[in-house]
């Protein structure tokens, strides 16, 4: 039993380590030797839990998506508990993880574009996860505004990756302000078809 839960330390060190690196500096600028010692396990440690690089940056993508999902379900309840408006709280929250430390954009669109093979598991993962949002979206929408609202859910989804991309180029989460009040236009004027 204590073996195996050593097992499991050295593979969440080594997945929190790859997220933490491949999101800070790239996927590809990351090898595995850097991994291996920031995460001080041994290799045959990291190739034990990981047969690939290819292997881990899937499950760091994984791993990540966990971690997206746990950061905006916290804190939208958080901007809920203010705004009573589930699509602001979502608003508040991504300006929330604008203003983090380290913020670096969408590990998920920068994945896309590093990865560049749409063959990769990596990329399969990504288009899921997008797919994921914009149903995540979709529902948001819908359960805040109404069924006629959702149909605009797509532009939203088009505002807020533009958002996340302006706000990493530009260091400021000023784009945010933009999208929202972009998105609640357009939600308006959907709902009120």
């Amino acid at each position: 039993m204590e073996r195996t839960k050593a097992k499991s330390e050295a593979r969440q060190r080594i997945l929190e380590t790859a997220d933490r690196l491949f999101y800070q500096d790239g996927i590809r600028a990351v090898g595995i030797d850097r991994i291996i010692a920031e995460a001080a396990v041994a290799k045959m440690s990291l190739y034990k839990h990981f047969a690939s690089k290819d292997e881990l940056i899937l499950a760091a993508l994984k791993y990540r998506e966990e971690k997206v999902l746990a950061f905006f379900g916290s804190a939208m309840e958080r901007h809920g508990k203010r705004t009573k408006d589930k699509l602001r709280a979502f608003f508040a929250a991504l300006k929330d993880w604008f203003e983090s430390p380290g913020f670096r954009g969408c590990a998920f669109q920068n994945a896309a574009v590093e990865l560049a093979d749409a063959k990769h598991p990596g990329s399969d993962f990504v288009k899921g996860h997008k797919r994921r949002f914009q149903e995540f979206l979709s529902g948001l929408i819908e359960e805040s505004r109404g069924k006629a609202a959702a149909k605009v859910a797509p532009a939203v989804g088009l505002l807020v990756e533009g958002a996340i991309v302006t706000a990493m180029i530009q260091g400021s989460p000023a784009a945010v302000n933009v999208a929202r009040d972009a998105a609640l236009k357009l939600v308006a004027e959907a709902k009120g078809m």
